[in-house]
């Protein structure tokens, strides 16, 4: 079968298909035939050779969201069939024909649901969900300022927060091209975080107040001001740092009963199965009932991998970007 690796750390270019044997489950695990891969921006810093939130050794082999059908079982696993259509987050080597994966892991997906938009769900939308839920500890009827709105994360934030109840969805992009594409997902308010006073357009549209909930994902000045941003008793998250640059944080700068917290998926996946579970019902709920929709930039077959990650390095996906096997 075919995998990508890249044994040095440098440009998309040092991505490789490689030929190996197909993998096998071991206990506890299930082989999947893959339909679709999606790819997330810490592949792309991993693959530079930063180590944001996670490995960067090499020779590496990115991870990634698989959606597909379950192959075969490992001993000792219950609750999932052969035939079965699944989703699951793959710490390494899932740029690939087939891939193993923890069956406790696994969140299955209905029939009719593209395999493509399914990749969504795994890091894009979980990450979205609890950062809002557990993290950002969102209350209706509450103003929250999502950073770097249309990528993977982002535009599903910006619907997750409206279908939690936020009162007014403040969403930041770079280009007016994603400003229009989140105002169309149903931001209430948009702002270019390119212009000089897009801080003071933050503060203008809470009529002085800033966000009641932050979430923050691009680093640099943008996680300086943010803090700003921040209203009385407000909660800033922190869940990635696109830019590579992470500014320390003044105590002083949270005295007005401000909050900043780090979010990590992992963390939750480990120590909270209740509440992983319970999103995925939330989430699933959301997505066929229409309040939540994935997006899908664009679908590259697997051989295509170096354009997927040049892509992704532009910046310029309204949404998620997928290989496809």
């Amino acid at each position: 079968m075919r995998i990508v690796r890249h044994h040095e750390h440098g440009a998309p270019s040092v991505l490789r298909i490689e030929e190996t044997e197909k993998p096998q489950p071991g206990p506890g695990e299930v082989l999947i035939r893959a339909e679709a891969i999606g790819v997330t921006f810490a592949e792309v810093q991993r693959r530079q050779g930063i180590r944001i939130g996670g490995h960067a050794d090499l020779p590496g082999s990115p991870g990634g969201d698989v959606a597909g059908t379950v192959e075969a079982l490992g001993e000792g696993v219950t609750g999932v069939a052969v035939g079965d259509r699944v989703v699951v987050d793959v710490h390494q080597g899932a740029y690939a024909d087939h891939v193993v994966a923890p069956a406790s892991w696994l969140i299955r997906i209905p029939a009719d649901l593209d395999a493509a938009e399914a990749t969504l769900l795994p890091s894009p939308a979980q990450t979205a969900y609890h950062a809002i839920k557990e993290s950002g500890q969102l209350k209706p009827g509450e103003t929250i300022l999502v950073d770097a709105a249309s990528g993977g994360v982002g535009h599903l934030a910006v619907q997750i927060a409206k279908a939690m109840g936020a009162g007014k969805v403040i969403a930041t992009a770079s280009t007016q091209a994603k400003l229009d594409f989140v105002r169309g997902l149903g931001a209430d308010v948009t702002i270019n975080y390119t212009d000089d006073d897009w801080d003071q357009q933050v503060l203008a549209a809470t009529d002085g107040r800033g966000a009641d909930v932050v979430l923050e994902t691009v680093g640099g000045d943008i996680l300086t001001k943010s803090v700003q941003l921040t209203a009385q008793f407000g909660r800033l998250v922190f869940y990635g740092s696109a830019s590579g640059n992470v500014p320390p944080i003044h105590p002083l700068a949270l005295t007005r009963m401000k909050t900043v917290a780090g979010f990590a998926l992992y963390a939750m996946i480990y120590n909270r199965p209740e509440a992983i579970a319970a999103g995925q019902r939330d989430l699933l709920d959301m997505i066929t009932s229409g309040r939540v929709r994935p997006i899908v930039h664009s679908r590259l077959p697997l051989d295509e991998v170096v354009k997927a990650h040049e892509l992704m390095e532009a910046r310029t996906q309204l949404g998620k970007v997928v290989l496809i096997p």
